[in-house]
């Protein structure tokens, strides 16, 4: 029985907290009633055993519990009153819960929008959705930012704080209003990945994974272009996973991967879902950023790419997203199309507005060693070495820089 409650923790928790979120009206609330709902399995289940619908179950007895809980410590003002009233209203039973298959998803789906509320900054919107979402521990999210623990923690206390005091409602924001909002929460998850990819994090790229198809089912029947093109995006690049070091350790770049070592099977999904996002009205960056990832995957060996296409690819992106990064991409894509001087020409004028993005210097080191820029090379993976985060790109490119005698 031990290892069933296990499991359906796993699977379910943080459906039933969503859920009890919402009925609660508290992240404290609702925490401490998943606490006593699984509490209260872990008493019942082993005689009873485990009930046919356990979500609905678990969210009836931690609402209960709570209400029970709240009545004997006498605790409530004239607002609680009215949400004792209301906790206390018949609910229906675990059947009819179970029936009703749209409203757990549903109530995920409030949580995500509403801990990636625009109110919140961006760095306690990752912080809230993995803790609140995600279940992740706050040690956890705090290592994987590099953060300590006490920092992150009240971070979320803040955020929670500020979703309370200005009563920021949980629930899906309406059709004038979901464009905006879901592109908060795209960013979010697009981020939580990168810091994961970065990192070498696979539980956070993981994680941001997860999120991305709770998405994609959660807005079904016809989800948006751009979650699909999310989806799509990081599976296309978590593809690449084993294949990005070596036994060593040490980084292995793009072109000289082992691409037998490639998830052939994410790469399918990957590129399937980008095409289902191309044809739908609405596509943007991810989208782009997905069919570009795409061209890279199909391509049997780097000298089969396809670069005229992604230079392409990098010209419609640019019109959607015009910035700096974009520009750089399209850059190295043009040096691809067209030789190292074609880049460069391209590239350096973009090196004053990246003054703390490694990958700027790292890009013009190697196309000037391309073009026999040996001096300028040096000086640029100089640079780079200085600004890389990860000790995997920071030996890459200081092995580089040894190679040309700097």
């Amino acid at each position: 029985m031990r290892a069933a409650l296990d499991a359906v923790y796993r699977e379910h928790a943080r459906r039933v907290f969503s859920t009890l979120v919402r009925l609660l009206g508290s992240f404290e609330l609702a925490e401490e009633a998943l606490h006593d709902a699984f509490l209260a399995a872990a008493e019942q289940w082993p005689a009873h055993g485990v009930p046919a619908h356990p979500v609905a179950w678990l969210v009836s007895a931690g609402r209960y519990r709570t209400i029970d809980r709240l009545r004997r410590e006498r605790r409530f003002t004239a607002w609680d009153d009215t949400l004792a009233d209301t906790l206390a209203d018949p609910a229906p039973g675990p059947d009819a819960l179970a029936e009703a298959r749209d409203e757990i998803p549903d109530d995920r789906l409030r949580l995500v929008f509403t801990c990636c509320h625009p109110s919140l900054s961006e760095d306690a919107r990752i912080a809230l959705t993995l803790r609140e979402v995600c279940g992740l521990g706050t040690e956890a999210i705090a290592a994987a930012f590099v953060l300590p623990t006490p920092t992150l923690a009240q971070r979320i206390v803040r955020a929670k704080a500020k979703i309370a005091a200005a009563r920021i409602p949980y629930e899906v924001p309406g059709p004038a209003e979901l464009p905006a909002r879901l592109t908060s929460v795209l960013r979010v998850v697009y981020l939580v990945f990168n810091e994961g990819h970065a990192a070498r994090d696979a539980g956070l790229a993981d994680e941001a994974i997860r999120l991305a198809r709770l998405l994609l089912v959660l807005m079904a029947p016809e989800p948006p272009a751009e979650t699909r093109g999310l989806l799509a995006l990081l599976l296309l690049s978590d593809a690449r996973r084993a294949a990005r070091l070596d036994a060593n350790g040490a980084l292995v770049p793009l072109d000289r991967q082992d691409r037998r070592l490639w998830n052939r099977a994410l790469i399918a999904e990957g590129c399937t879902l980008a095409e289902a996002a191309l044809r739908q009205r609405g596509f943007g960056a991810y989208a782009l950023q997905a069919a570009i990832a795409a061209v890279h995957a199909e391509a049997a060996d780097a000298e089969a790419t396809d670069w005229a296409q992604i230079v392409g690819l990098y010209d419609a992106l640019w019109r959607v997203e015009p910035t700096p990064v974009v520009a750089l991409n399209r850059a190295v894509a043009v040096a691809m199309r067209d030789g190292p001087e074609a880049g460069l020409a391209l590239l350096r004028p973009l090196l004053p507005q990246l003054p703390a993005y490694p990958a700027a210097p790292a890009a013009a080191a190697e196309l000037c060693r391309r073009a026999g820029l040996l001096d300028e090379a040096r000086r640029h993976y100089r640079d780079a070495v200085a600004l890389a985060r990860q000790a995997p790109e920071r030996d890459f490119l200081a092995a580089r820089l040894a190679a040309l005698g700097g």
